[in-house]
Order: C-alpha cells, then structure tokens, then sequence
C-alpha cells in the first residue's frame, strides 16, 4: 500500500527535478533569512546563483550539531517566532539542547510522512495504534500520534514507562499495531510472559520501531515472541523527527527515504567526499520543504548505506539500510541521545568527584542500561556510607534531570579507575556484539 502514488513513485527524472527547484528555493531562502548560512555561504565562496544542478549541492558547506548548539536557542531559524507552533528539543546539559521549530506548514508535513510512514508498514484506518513512544519534548511521541491521527487510525497516547499498565491496555483494547523501541517491545514481551500473559494471543500484527539500532536477530526474536511482523523507521529531530524513512511491509530491505522533501548523501566521515551507492558511509540530509528550521547539508554522525536498487513495493525512493553505528562518540541509550562529554560536565558541576569516570552500557532483561562509575576525593570517600549513598541519589538524580536518562551510579576509591596516555576509553559498550550480529 502507498499513501501518496503521486509523489512516492515518481519517475527519477520527475523526482530529481522536483528536488532542485526546491533545493534552489530552500538554498535562497536561507541565505536571506538565516545569518549563520549567509556567512557560511560566503566563506565558501559561494551564492544561491551558483545552484544549476544537484551535483551542485557539494559546493555547499556542511551543518554541524555544533553550529546549531552555537546558535542556541533560535539562531537558526527561518521565520519569525511568531510563526512557530511547536517547539521541540534533544537532551541536553548546562541549558545547551539542540532546539527545533516547526511553523503550522511544518507539523502538518511532518504529519503526512508519518501517515506514509504507517502505511508503508501495511495500516490503514481501521487499525488502533498503541504510542509507546515518550511524549514531550523528544520528537518520537507527538511526531507518531500526528501522523496515526491524520491517517484516520485510532491512536492511545500511552507514552513511555508503566509497563504493567501498557500490559493491560494491549489485552482490553486490543491495539493492531505498536510504536515504540526495540529494546521496549522486547521487554514489553518479556514483562508479559512472566506475568502469565499469552502474547501472541493480542491482535497487535506490526511493530513500527525506532530510534535506536537494533539488528536481524533482534527483529527475529520480537517476530517470534509477539507474533507480529516488526519494521524499522528512521528519523532525527533536527531533520523533521520520526518519518524520514520508513521500512515498507512488502520489501523489507532497508528504509524508503521521502526524497521529496530530503536530499540525501552517504559520505565519507574523514574526507567529507560522496560515496557510491552502497558503499557504507556518514548521512548527510538538506530538507528541501521545512519552513520553521531549514537545514543544508546536515551532518547526522550516523553510519549506513543508500540503496539504489528498484524495490517490490514499487517506491521509486532510494532505501538507506539499517544504521550500524556512529562515527562520533553519540550513545544511543532507550532512544535517548547522550553524549560521554555531557555526562562528564554534570560530573563536573559536583564537589567532592574526581574528573575520572567510567560508563558502561549493557543490554539487561532486553532493555538498555547504563551504569557511572566515578571517582570519588580522598576526603568524601572517607565519610560515612550513608553520605556516599546520598551523593549516588544525588549523581543519578542530576543525569535524570539534565539527559533524561536513567542511570546505575557506584562510587569509586581514588585512583581506582584506569588511567590514559592517549585518548581515555571513557565507554565500554556491551551491546556492540548485539547491534553487529544478524
């Protein structure tokens, strides 16, 4: 099934001259609107003029998450304040998340690429969708719900968390469908079968999940345990959210990219040079139609592979395969974004804590866990263990506030940790051998 024929099946010749008139139209636009692009753009070298091809798009510098934490909170936006709706934004530390607007335009593309999105994933109307993504700030919940809602399916707004109460209202109403993580639906499966739970008896039928990577023998696994059929979406908050590419039921192979409103390039991390179809490399997206927060050439960090291969389903979009990593030091933990550099300045921010510290993230009863060993002074570790305990509550209480993630704090002896010549190994990621192994 195919939400919108017109623009999903376009003929490349038709599709491609589609993207330059609106890559020439997004590139003019903020050159006038936006002050970090025009002075980028100068730099470069380079004006909306110089824009004849789609080739063309390399003469244009590269988007950072630096460059939009440089211009926090609004700096990068491309319409007055007074346009924006919806203001969304990612964890962040010392008041610097990266922020997102959206104008009433924007919300409702975004709506329609999640409504493709669903049915891509084989739903329509008739299905309840169960949200178990988190509503907020973080684009997942909302971006999901929007998207069901103008599809015309009916929508639980359950949200992250409440596990034993997600239980029931999969039993009593009967959703066809799931959004969530992986990792949650895995645990969700677990959480019932211990319960006594029979859940392969539920109608859920498809798993739409996200925002983490997770592997072939994961999807396996969520297949054979909820009976369902279990399909990958992708998306990124500072390109629209939720509902840039999306899996489709028939192929199973990689993820339809909306070209019609994302240009996408696989390059090479180090060089920055275009990589052949295939070859697997760093994504690089432009959105081509979003008013509020336009961005050129936006470097995601996220590592996989464009697919150019014609699909059965009868898109005529290129796919993007799974991502199978980063090429910064990004941890994705429960669909939350964290970075080690984050962790450490709310470290820092604590008297008493040593600038050593370790985090170690495993995978437990199929969720994600992280666990902060820090290094405590010669002084505090001598206190009392009640004071010790309290500094812990107080560390993982911090970490919740600032990253909106939930960590296993263990204090630590002096000098007790590991020490570095070179670059420190701040994270031991035990998941690694789950996300590479299919």
């Amino acid at each position: 099934m195919i939400y919108n024929e017109e623009f999903e099946t376009l003929p490349r010749e038709a599709l491609e001259a589609l993207q330059l008139k609106r890559l020439k139209n997004v590139v003019e636009r903020v050159y006038h609107t936006v002050g970090f692009y025009r002075k980028a753009f100068d730099n470069a070298g380079v004006t909306p003029d110089n824009i004849e091809t789609l080739e063309d798009i390399r003469k244009l510098p590269f988007t950072t998450k630096q460059d939009l934490k440089d211009n926090y909170p609004f700096g990068m936006f491309a319409v007055p304040m007074s346009n924006v709706v919806r203001l969304h934004a990612s964890s962040g530390t010392t008041g610097k998340p990266t922020v997102v607007g959206y104008t009433q335009r924007d919300i409702e593309t975004w709506s329609r690429l999640m409504a493709r999105s669903f049915v891509a994933a084989g739903l329509t109307k008739n299905d309840i969708i169960h949200n178990a993504y988190g509503y907020g700030l973080f684009t997942g919940g909302l971006g999901a719900h929007y998207g069901a809602e103008l599809l015309g399916a009916s929508v639980i707004p359950m949200s992250g968390g409440s596990t034993k109460k997600q239980l029931l209202i999969l039993q009593d109403f009967g959703p066809t469908a799931i959004c969530c993580t992986p990792s949650y639906a895995l645990y969700l499966a677990e959480q019932g079968e211990e319960m006594g739970l029979d859940m392969k008896s539920l109608n859920l039928r498809v798993g739409v999940l996200g925002a983490e990577p997770w592997s072939e023998k994961m999807r396996r696994e969520i297949e054979n345990r909820l009976e369902i059929l279990a399909l990958n979406i992708y998306g990124l908050s500072e390109i629209i959210g939720p509902g840039v590419a999306m899996e489709c039921a028939e192929g199973r192979n990689g993820m339809h990219i909306f070209e019609d409103h994302f240009i996408v390039e696989c390059v090479d991390p180090v060089t920055g040079e275009t990589l052949p179809y295939g070859e697997e490399g760093e994504l690089v997206f432009t959105t081509l139609t979003k008013e509020a927060f336009p961005l050129v050439r936006y470097r995601t960090r996220d590592l996989s592979r464009l697919i150019h291969e014609p699909c059965r389903c009868g898109r005529t979009m290129l796919r993007m395969a799974r991502i199978s990593g980063r090429s910064d030091d990004m941890l994705v933990i429960r669909g939350v974004n964290v970075f080690p550099s984050q962790i450490e300045s709310v470290l820092l921010g604590i008297e008493g804590l040593e600038p050593h510290y370790q985090l170690i993230v495993d995978r437990q009863d199929k969720l994600d866990t992280l666990e902060i060993q820090v290094e405590v002074g010669e002084a505090l570790f001598s206190d009392e263990v009640r004071s010790l305990q309290q500094l812990e509550r107080r560390i993982s209480k911090d970490i919740k506030d600032y990253l909106g993630v939930t960590a296993a704090v263990k204090l630590v002896g002096p000098k007790s940790l590991q020490r570095y010549e070179g670059k420190a190994e701040r994270v031991i990621d035990k998941r690694t051998n789950v996300f590479n192994h299919s």
